[in-house]
Order: C-alpha cells, then sequence, then structure tokens
C-alpha cells in the first residue's frame, strides 16, 4: 500500500476542498504505516472546564482517517464517513494539541477502515480511540 499523495500535496488539497478547517490542522507525519495529525487546540475547541471538547476531537478523528484515506486512494474529494466509533478515555489535558495517529487497516475498492488513536500532546496515554470507515467512489472513466 504505497502513497499516492505525500502530506505537502494532502495538506493542499484539504485547504482547497474544506476551506472551513483551514490552520485547524496540521500533518505532522504521513508515510505508508500511518499519520499523525495535529488539533492545534485553541479556545473555539474548548468546554466548560478548559479540556478540548467531543465535537472537536471527533473532527480531528474524522479528518485524520480522511486523510490517511486518500493519502493510499489519490485526491477523492466526495469519500464519505458511512461510520464511526468513538470511545473517549480521559480528558485531554488543558493547554495542549491533542494528536491523533491514524493506521488504515483495510483499504478495498469500496471502503476503508481507519483506527485513530488520540492523545495530549506530550502524554503517553491516549485520550479517545476512534475507528471510521469510509466510502470511497467509484472511478471514473475519462
Amino acid at each position: 500500500m504505497g502513497l499516492k499523495v505525500p502530506a505537502e500535496e494532502m495538506t493542499a488539497f484539504l485547504d482547497e476542498v474544506f476551506p472551513q478547517v483551514v490552520g485547524m490542522f496540521g500533518i505532522d507525519h504521513l508515510d505508508e504505516d500511518g499519520l499523525v495529525m495535529r488539533l492545534h487546540a485553541s479556545e473555539q475547541h474548548l468546554r466548560p472546564g478548559g479540556t478540548v471538547s467531543g465535537p472537536a476531537m471527533f473532527s480531528l478523528a474524522d479528518v485524520a482517517a480522511y486523510v490517511a484515506t486518500m493519502a493510499h486512494v489519490g485526491k477523492e474529494a466526495l469519500a464519505v464517513t458511512t461510520n464511526c466509533s468513538i470511545d473517549f478515555m480521559r480528558k485531554p489535558v488543558a493547554g495542549e494539541d491533542v494528536l491523533a495517529h491514524a493506521k488504515v487497516l483495510k483499504l478495498g475498492r469500496v471502503l476503508s477502515v481507519v483506527d485513530v488513536l488520540m492523545f495530549s500532546e506530550g502524554s503517553p496515554d491516549p485520550v479517545a480511540r476512534a475507528t471510521l470507515t469510509y466510502s470511497i467512489p467509484p472511478k471514473r472513466d475519462g
């Protein structure tokens, strides 16, 4: 499973197809074994008590799974999430970015299954785990 889209090209693609998340996420590492994506946690991502909210972590997991899938299949803007299961295990450390470690578990013609472990930056214990399935649109001829 080689990469079809390197990190720099994937960042530009995300900026183009998802302008609403420009600056929210960053790709720290991307290779055929996996992806490390960062949520630049800011005030808008916090819930009462100063911790990163569940919806912000869901967004991180979803975008990380999308990027991990697209890196292997090529730029398919219309790929969509068909399933997500997320377990929140502990509160992220207040004031720290959240890192998502994503790995494609299965890549087929029409579905991709991705596992995502999320950590507070600098902490060895995961704060959440998600498994996502993406539907990959059929290739068009021409």
